[in-house]
């Protein structure tokens, strides 16, 4: 049998029990039970596991039972194999208030680390929305609000700030998805000195290592990475490509994981949130925390290979 195969035909395996379990190394992390990798984050130290959950369209499940039973899996194998962070917002449909009704059920649920955004403009306004949001997530403490896309940031600040204060937050941040935004976020994290900054960073799109990461480690500001997969561009690219032999000398089973290994392989990454409604996809997402970094040879070998597809 092939070992290196497509990240859907590989990880369908994980959902057939014995079969999937019983012939296929990967596979190993499921019965070994292995723990991903964790980093701190600077303003306190706390650790937080490297690969989270994004649920922007993936958990935007409205009231289907049959949607939201798999999305329900997707969570029970994030915390299996040691996730916790869960990042939401107002802007992502029925997203927030299917995490809070999913997770409400877990026995695990206050093990987890919920983010959300504030995405309106106006201090009241802003109120409004984080409140809504944290009652959809069912939480009376938020660890973590993020300004969704820079959108009147000056204002919610100030509220965030207080919110800290008054501990109905653990941390706040600030967020973005494009290239053009990032001077704009490191000049926030010099002056304001938010916990966390969430930005695009992938194996092809490096601009957040001009200056970006630099900034962030100064300030102690965490980094949590959203579009890992170029909105799936990545994967369309190597469609009907096989993995190089090499890939898995460092842990690498999927293109997934080639495209998340190499994210994290930036210790200055502190979290990366793909997102995914597939509980084998999480399997795979969560692979990508174990085993071996690549190094900086491998890491240039890496973006050597995919650009001579």
């Amino acid at each position: 049998m092939n070992t290196m195969h497509s990240r859907r035909e590989l990880l369908k395996l994980s959902l057939l029990g014995g079969i999937g379990l019983s012939f296929h190394p990967y596979l190993d992390i499921v019965k070994e039970n292995k723990k991903i990798l964790s980093r701190a984050i600077p303003s306190s130290g706390e650790s937080l596991p490297i690969v989270g959950l994004g649920t922007w369209q993936t958990f935007d499940a409205g009231n289907s039972e049959q949607q939201r039973k798999i999305l329900s899996q997707v969570l029970l194998e994030m915390h299996r194999l040691g996730g916790t962070v869960i990042d939401s917002s107002p802007m992502y449909g029925s997203s927030e208030k299917v995490v809070g009704d999913l997770t409400n059920r877990l026995q695990f649920k206050d093990d987890l680390f919920y983010a959300t955004k504030v995405w309106t403009s106006g201090k009241e306004a802003g109120i409004r929305q984080m409140e809504a949001s944290m009652s959809k997530m069912r939480r009376n403490t938020m660890d973590l609000i993020q300004i969704h896309n820079l959108v009147d940031w000056k204002t919610h600040v100030k509220t965030l700030r207080e919110w800290k204060d008054e501990q109905k937050i653990r941390y706040w941040g600030i967020t973005h998805y494009v290239d053009s935004s990032h001077s704009t976020l490191e000049r926030i994290i010099k002056v304001e000195r938010p916990d966390f900054v969430q930005f695009n960073y992938s194996i092809r799109s490096r601009h957040a290592e001009n200056s970006l990461f630099a900034a962030a480690k100064k300030y102690k500001t965490a980094t949590i990475i959203n579009q890992p997969y170029e909105s799936g561009s990545l994967f369309r690219l190597v469609r009907g490509k096989q993995l190089p032999q090499w890939a898995k000398e460092q842990s690498i089973n999927s293109w997934g994981q080639y495209f998340l290994k190499f994210i994290l392989s930036n210790e200055d990454v502190t979290c990366v949130i793909p997102g995914t409604s597939k509980p084998h996809h999480m399997i795979d997402n969560m692979g990508a925390g174990l085993g071996k970094m690549p190094g900086t040879h491998m890491r240039n070998k890496m973006l050597t290979h995919l650009k001579s597809l």
